[in-house]
């Protein structure tokens, strides 16, 4: 028996929170006293697969099927039950990502186990009980959820914890086939999951994200945003309002609605911090709020607040960034 974690690539390399997720996973293995399995699809560098052995994973199960570079739920699903009935896994672990998301409710089905998301702790293991801390209410309260079916289904939330570095040698890594036909991949009504870049960065995996609302005027003025990202190596992101008026495109927009991001720092220019927009932002370890209204909601959730025109105060954040890399 082993725990089956998940993950996911992006132009051939591993997700950042999928590499949080494989450090979980050993850790869970560890507890256990058995070893930790990783399953990956699609188009992943094998020498990326290898070094999930940092991450303490002893052996990858990779499937490079083409058909499975897009993401469709079906395929997926059927490719990791597979994964988990040959490992005799009771443990998957996913992150708590879209595609994480959607294939831990459909596993949890087919499996006919337990599914907990948004977990934010190792579990508690005492008495023969299963019981893991998951975030709820947009990151305002936390629930204990004890997890009870023999299959347990675990969707780590972002940044809920540090990628260790649990192991010195590479994984291995094999060969591995569910032997898909043409019929699942067939894509229900929205189940196809776009990885949009920001910036030049995948937004939900971005270590900074630079953002902006309707205190910048216009989309004339997205530059600011632009510059400073780039300076910063980070992804761009907006709200809703600048969204719904077509300034930026909506797989920008972050919030309830939109994307839930969780960087090591957000950096939002001229927007107020509508709960909605602080529900998608609130994970983030650092908050940095950039306003010329002191009593813009939004810097009671600040970790740094600065109180300015966006036009003075981005253009010096820029130059300040650039003179870094010199």
């Amino acid at each position: 028996m082993s725990v089956l974690v998940f993950v996911e690539g992006f132009n051939g390399e591993i997700k950042k929170s999928s590499l949080e997720a494989a450090t979980y996973g050993y850790q869970v293995a560890q507890q256990l006293g058995t070893t930790a399995t990783a399953v990956a699809i699609g188009e992943v560098h094998e020498d990326a697969l290898a070094k999930l052995g940092e991450q303490g994973i002893s052996k990858v199960l990779y499937d490079a099927d083409s058909r499975l570079n897009q993401f469709v739920a079906d395929a997926y699903v059927k490719v990791i039950a597979k994964a988990a009935q040959q490992e005799n896994a009771k443990v998957l672990v996913f992150s708590n990502s879209n595609i994480g998301a959607a294939v831990g409710s459909k596993l949890a089905v087919r499996l006919n186990g337990s599914l907990a998301t948004n977990v934010t702790t190792l579990p508690k293991t005492d008495g023969g009980q299963f019981i893991v801390t998951r975030s709820v209410f947009s990151g305002k309260a936390f629930a204990d959820v004890a997890l009870t079916s023999d299959v347990k289904i675990i969707a780590v939330k972002k940044n809920a914890l540090e990628i260790a570095n649990a192991g010195s040698g590479a994984a291995t890594v094999e060969k591995f086939s569910a032997d898909l036909t043409d019929a699942e991949f067939v894509a229900a009504p929205k189940e196809t999951i776009m990885q949009d870049t920001s910036g030049g960065v995948l937004l939900t995996e971005a270590e900074i994200v630079v953002s902006g609302g309707r205190g910048l005027k216009g989309p004339e003025n997205w530059h600011l945003v632009e510059d400073l990202a780039k300076a910063l190596g980070a992804a761009t992101a907006c709200s809703k309002p600048v969204a719904d008026l077509d300034w930026r495109p909506h797989h920008e927009h972050v919030g309830q609605t939109g994307i839930a991001v969780s960087p090591n720092l957000y950096i939002a220019i001229g927007i107020s911090g509508a709960i909605q927009h602080l529900a998608g932002v609130n994970s983030s370890k650092v908050i940095v709020v950039i306003n010329k209204d002191p009593e813009a909601p939004f810097f009671k959730a600040a970790d740094y607040g600065i109180v300015g025109d966006a036009f003075d105060v981005v253009p010096k954040l820029i130059e300040a960034a650039k003179a870094l890399d010199k």
